[in-house]
Protein backbone atom coordinates (compact mmCIF):
# COMPACT_ATOMS: atom_id res chain seq x y z
CA UNK A 1 0.00 0.00 0.00
CA UNK A 2 1.72 3.42 -0.98
CA UNK A 3 1.89 6.11 1.00
CA UNK A 4 0.39 9.37 -0.14
CA UNK A 5 -0.03 12.85 1.36
CA UNK A 6 -1.41 15.16 -1.78
CA UNK A 7 -4.15 12.91 -2.12
CA UNK A 8 -5.87 10.76 1.50
CA UNK A 9 -8.36 8.25 -0.96
CA UNK A 10 -8.98 6.65 2.66
CA UNK A 11 -10.18 10.36 4.06
CA UNK A 12 -11.92 10.93 1.01
CA UNK A 13 -13.70 7.97 0.91
CA UNK A 14 -15.02 8.54 4.76
CA UNK A 15 -15.79 11.70 3.99
CA UNK A 16 -18.14 10.67 0.95
CA UNK A 17 -19.77 7.79 3.75
CA UNK A 18 -20.06 10.66 6.06
CA UNK A 19 -21.71 12.81 3.49
CA UNK A 20 -24.35 10.20 2.69
CA UNK A 21 -24.91 9.39 6.00
CA UNK A 22 -25.61 12.95 6.59
CA UNK A 23 -27.78 13.39 3.67
CA UNK A 24 -30.23 10.38 4.81
CA UNK A 25 -30.50 11.44 8.22
CA UNK A 26 -31.33 15.07 7.22
CA UNK A 27 -33.86 13.59 4.63
CA UNK A 28 -35.49 11.15 7.59
CA UNK A 29 -35.61 14.92 10.02
CA UNK A 30 -37.42 16.66 7.29
CA UNK A 31 -39.96 14.14 6.88
CA UNK A 32 -40.41 14.19 10.72
CA UNK A 33 -40.77 17.75 10.70
CA UNK A 34 -43.20 17.68 8.00
CA UNK A 35 -44.74 14.45 8.25
CA UNK A 36 -44.65 13.77 4.44
CA UNK A 37 -42.66 10.76 2.86
CA UNK A 38 -42.43 12.27 -0.25
CA UNK A 39 -41.20 16.52 0.26
CA UNK A 40 -39.96 16.60 -3.22
CA UNK A 41 -41.01 14.93 -6.92
CA UNK A 42 -37.17 13.39 -6.66
CA UNK A 43 -38.20 11.73 -3.42
CA UNK A 44 -40.99 9.50 -5.45
CA UNK A 45 -41.68 10.42 -9.22
CA UNK A 46 -43.86 8.12 -9.55
CA UNK A 47 -45.93 7.72 -6.32
CA UNK A 48 -45.89 12.01 -6.44
CA UNK A 49 -47.22 11.53 -10.17
CA UNK A 50 -50.58 9.71 -8.83
CA UNK A 51 -50.98 10.92 -5.48
CA UNK A 52 -51.31 14.26 -7.30
CA UNK A 53 -53.57 12.83 -9.58
CA UNK A 54 -55.91 11.28 -6.94
CA UNK A 55 -55.80 14.26 -4.98
CA UNK A 56 -57.37 15.94 -8.02
CA UNK A 57 -59.77 13.62 -8.64
CA UNK A 58 -60.83 14.19 -5.09
CA UNK A 59 -61.74 18.05 -5.18
CA UNK A 60 -64.36 16.56 -7.89
CA UNK A 61 -65.44 14.34 -6.02
CA UNK A 62 -66.06 16.92 -3.52
CA UNK A 63 -67.59 18.99 -5.92
CA UNK A 64 -69.71 16.27 -6.99
CA UNK A 65 -70.70 16.11 -3.31
CA UNK A 66 -71.61 19.73 -3.10
CA UNK A 67 -73.61 18.82 -5.99
CA UNK A 68 -75.70 16.31 -4.72
CA UNK A 69 -75.95 18.15 -1.43
CA UNK A 70 -77.91 20.99 -2.92
CA UNK A 71 -79.99 18.41 -5.61
CA UNK A 72 -81.29 16.96 -2.26
CA UNK A 73 -82.15 20.26 -0.91
CA UNK A 74 -84.15 21.27 -4.20
CA UNK A 75 -86.13 17.93 -4.20
CA UNK A 76 -86.63 18.38 -0.07
CA UNK A 77 -88.17 21.82 -0.78
CA UNK A 78 -89.96 20.61 -3.64
CA UNK A 79 -91.40 17.70 -1.37
CA UNK A 80 -92.64 19.96 1.65
CA UNK A 81 -94.00 22.35 -0.81
CA UNK A 82 -96.19 19.73 -2.52
CA UNK A 83 -97.24 18.05 0.72
CA UNK A 84 -98.69 21.66 1.05
CA UNK A 85 -100.68 21.33 -2.17
CA UNK A 86 -101.88 17.98 -1.10
CA UNK A 87 -103.38 18.57 2.36
CA UNK A 88 -104.71 21.51 0.57
CA UNK A 89 -106.29 19.21 -2.16
CA UNK A 90 -107.60 16.76 0.37
CA UNK A 91 -109.21 20.09 2.34
CA UNK A 92 -110.96 21.32 -0.74
CA UNK A 93 -112.22 17.39 -0.87
CA UNK A 94 -113.90 17.70 2.22
CA UNK A 95 -115.31 20.92 1.20
CA UNK A 96 -116.86 19.21 -2.00
CA UNK A 97 -118.43 16.89 0.58
CA UNK A 98 -119.60 19.44 2.65
CA UNK A 99 -121.07 21.06 -0.01
CA UNK A 100 -123.69 17.94 -0.66
CA UNK A 101 -125.10 18.95 3.13
CA UNK A 102 -128.42 21.35 2.20
CA UNK A 103 -127.82 22.68 5.23
CA UNK A 104 -124.52 24.11 4.94
CA UNK A 105 -123.62 27.70 3.14
CA UNK A 106 -122.92 26.77 -0.14
CA UNK A 107 -121.73 30.04 -0.94
CA UNK A 108 -118.74 30.31 2.16
CA UNK A 109 -117.86 27.03 0.88
CA UNK A 110 -117.09 27.98 -2.86
CA UNK A 111 -114.90 30.94 -1.28
CA UNK A 112 -113.44 28.37 0.70
CA UNK A 113 -112.39 26.38 -1.86
CA UNK A 114 -111.06 29.74 -4.28
CA UNK A 115 -109.02 30.66 -0.68
CA UNK A 116 -107.26 27.04 -0.92
CA UNK A 117 -107.33 27.34 -4.48
CA UNK A 118 -105.13 30.73 -4.25
CA UNK A 119 -102.84 29.05 -1.51
CA UNK A 120 -102.42 26.00 -3.99
CA UNK A 121 -101.47 28.47 -6.99
CA UNK A 122 -99.38 30.41 -4.70
CA UNK A 123 -96.99 27.74 -3.36
CA UNK A 124 -96.78 26.26 -7.20
CA UNK A 125 -95.24 29.09 -8.64
CA UNK A 126 -93.95 30.86 -5.97
CA UNK A 127 -91.55 27.67 -4.68
CA UNK A 128 -88.13 28.88 -5.59
CA UNK A 129 -84.49 28.30 -4.62
CA UNK A 130 -82.04 31.17 -6.30
CA UNK A 131 -84.56 32.63 -8.45
CA UNK A 132 -85.64 29.03 -10.10
CA UNK A 133 -89.11 27.97 -9.50
CA UNK A 134 -88.72 23.91 -8.35
CA UNK A 135 -91.95 23.01 -9.19
CA UNK A 136 -91.69 24.20 -12.58
CA UNK A 137 -91.95 22.04 -16.04
CA UNK A 138 -87.79 22.41 -16.50
CA UNK A 139 -85.07 20.16 -16.57
CA UNK A 140 -82.77 21.03 -13.25
CA UNK A 141 -78.95 19.49 -13.95
CA UNK A 142 -76.82 18.26 -11.02
CA UNK A 143 -73.53 16.74 -12.17
CA UNK A 144 -72.68 14.16 -10.07
CA UNK A 145 -70.17 11.90 -12.11
CA UNK A 146 -72.89 11.99 -14.68
CA UNK A 147 -75.58 14.43 -15.09
CA UNK A 148 -78.51 13.72 -13.04
CA UNK A 149 -81.74 15.84 -13.70
CA UNK A 150 -84.41 16.54 -11.52
CA UNK A 151 -87.55 17.80 -13.40
CA UNK A 152 -90.62 17.95 -10.34
CA UNK A 153 -93.09 19.80 -12.86
CA UNK A 154 -92.80 17.40 -15.19
CA UNK A 155 -94.96 15.01 -13.08
CA UNK A 156 -97.29 17.74 -11.99
CA UNK A 157 -98.51 18.49 -15.14
CA UNK A 158 -100.06 21.45 -16.16
CA UNK A 159 -101.36 22.62 -12.83
CA UNK A 160 -102.83 25.99 -13.72
CA UNK A 161 -105.76 24.85 -16.15
CA UNK A 162 -106.68 23.06 -12.86
CA UNK A 163 -106.50 26.33 -10.36
CA UNK A 164 -108.23 27.86 -12.80
CA UNK A 165 -111.07 26.02 -12.80
CA UNK A 166 -110.95 26.13 -9.01
CA UNK A 167 -110.70 29.45 -8.64
CA UNK A 168 -113.82 30.42 -10.90
CA UNK A 169 -115.72 27.66 -8.79
CA UNK A 170 -118.46 29.47 -7.00
CA UNK A 171 -121.77 27.46 -6.12
CA UNK A 172 -120.55 24.29 -7.63
CA UNK A 173 -118.33 22.61 -6.07
CA UNK A 174 -118.51 18.99 -7.90
CA UNK A 175 -115.41 19.98 -9.66
CA UNK A 176 -113.60 16.76 -9.75
CA UNK A 177 -109.50 17.14 -8.69
CA UNK A 178 -108.97 13.53 -8.59
CA UNK A 179 -105.98 13.40 -11.60
CA UNK A 180 -104.67 16.42 -9.98
CA UNK A 181 -104.11 14.83 -6.84
CA UNK A 182 -102.85 11.53 -8.13
CA UNK A 183 -100.53 14.09 -10.37
CA UNK A 184 -98.86 16.01 -6.88
CA UNK A 185 -98.93 11.98 -5.58
CA UNK A 186 -96.50 11.27 -8.59
CA UNK A 187 -94.13 13.84 -8.45
CA UNK A 188 -93.79 12.76 -4.48
CA UNK A 189 -92.95 9.77 -5.72
CA UNK A 190 -91.12 10.96 -8.61
CA UNK A 191 -88.66 13.03 -5.71
CA UNK A 192 -88.48 10.08 -3.66
CA UNK A 193 -87.02 7.73 -6.57
CA UNK A 194 -84.56 10.79 -7.43
CA UNK A 195 -83.39 11.00 -3.70
CA UNK A 196 -82.71 7.20 -3.29
CA UNK A 197 -80.75 8.09 -6.58
CA UNK A 198 -79.01 10.49 -4.74
CA UNK A 199 -78.34 9.11 -2.00
CA UNK A 200 -76.76 5.51 -4.03
CA UNK A 201 -74.73 8.04 -6.25
CA UNK A 202 -73.28 9.76 -2.89
CA UNK A 203 -72.70 6.84 -0.61
CA UNK A 204 -70.55 5.75 -3.96
CA UNK A 205 -68.41 9.16 -4.17
CA UNK A 206 -68.22 9.25 -0.76
CA UNK A 207 -66.65 5.49 -0.57
CA UNK A 208 -64.72 6.48 -3.97
CA UNK A 209 -62.59 9.30 -2.30
CA UNK A 210 -62.32 7.63 1.17
CA UNK A 211 -60.17 5.27 -0.82
CA UNK A 212 -58.71 7.62 -2.38
CA UNK A 213 -57.42 9.53 0.55
CA UNK A 214 -56.16 6.00 1.97
CA UNK A 215 -54.24 5.70 -1.14
CA UNK A 216 -52.83 8.99 -1.04
CA UNK A 217 -51.83 8.69 2.66
CA UNK A 218 -49.73 5.61 1.98
CA UNK A 219 -47.84 7.76 -0.43
CA UNK A 220 -47.15 11.05 1.04
CA UNK A 221 -47.54 10.46 4.70
CA UNK A 222 -44.12 9.89 6.28
CA UNK A 223 -43.94 6.36 8.76
CA UNK A 224 -43.16 8.75 11.52
CA UNK A 225 -41.81 5.92 13.93
CA UNK A 226 -39.49 4.08 10.72
CA UNK A 227 -38.06 7.73 10.26
CA UNK A 228 -37.25 8.43 14.05
CA UNK A 229 -35.13 5.31 14.05
CA UNK A 230 -33.64 6.77 10.87
CA UNK A 231 -32.59 10.08 12.53
CA UNK A 232 -31.53 7.88 15.74
CA UNK A 233 -28.70 6.03 13.44
CA UNK A 234 -28.11 8.47 11.15
CA UNK A 235 -26.87 10.63 14.60
CA UNK A 236 -25.11 7.46 15.36
CA UNK A 237 -23.72 7.33 12.21
CA UNK A 238 -22.80 11.18 11.70
CA UNK A 239 -20.86 10.44 14.82
CA UNK A 240 -18.89 7.54 13.99
CA UNK A 241 -17.92 9.36 10.53
CA UNK A 242 -16.84 12.34 11.83
CA UNK A 243 -14.64 10.47 14.12
CA UNK A 244 -13.45 8.04 11.72
CA UNK A 245 -12.87 11.17 9.29
CA UNK A 246 -11.05 12.32 11.96
CA UNK A 247 -8.18 9.74 12.16
CA UNK A 248 -7.99 8.60 8.37
CA UNK A 249 -7.58 12.30 7.77
CA UNK A 250 -4.64 12.57 10.11
CA UNK A 251 -2.68 9.52 9.18
CA UNK A 252 -0.45 10.24 7.00
CA UNK A 253 1.05 12.35 9.53
CA UNK A 254 3.40 9.26 10.81
CA UNK A 255 5.15 9.47 7.17
CA UNK A 256 6.58 12.64 9.37
CA UNK A 257 8.70 10.07 10.99
CA UNK A 258 11.08 9.35 8.21
CA UNK A 259 12.10 12.61 7.94
CA UNK A 260 13.25 12.98 11.26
Amino acid sequence: MPFQINTNLDALSAYNALAKVNSQTAKAQLRLATMKRINSVADDTSGFRVGKELEAENLRYQAQLGNIASAKNWLSTGESALIQVLDKLNQIDAKQQDALDPLKNSAALANDVVVLANEINNILTNTTINGANVLASANQNFGAGTTLTVNIGAEIGDFASNITSLQNTSSNLTYNITTFRNNIKNALGYIGNRAQTFDSREEFITAARFNNTATISRFFDADMALEQLNVTKGQIGIQVGTAMLAQVNVAPQSLLSLFR
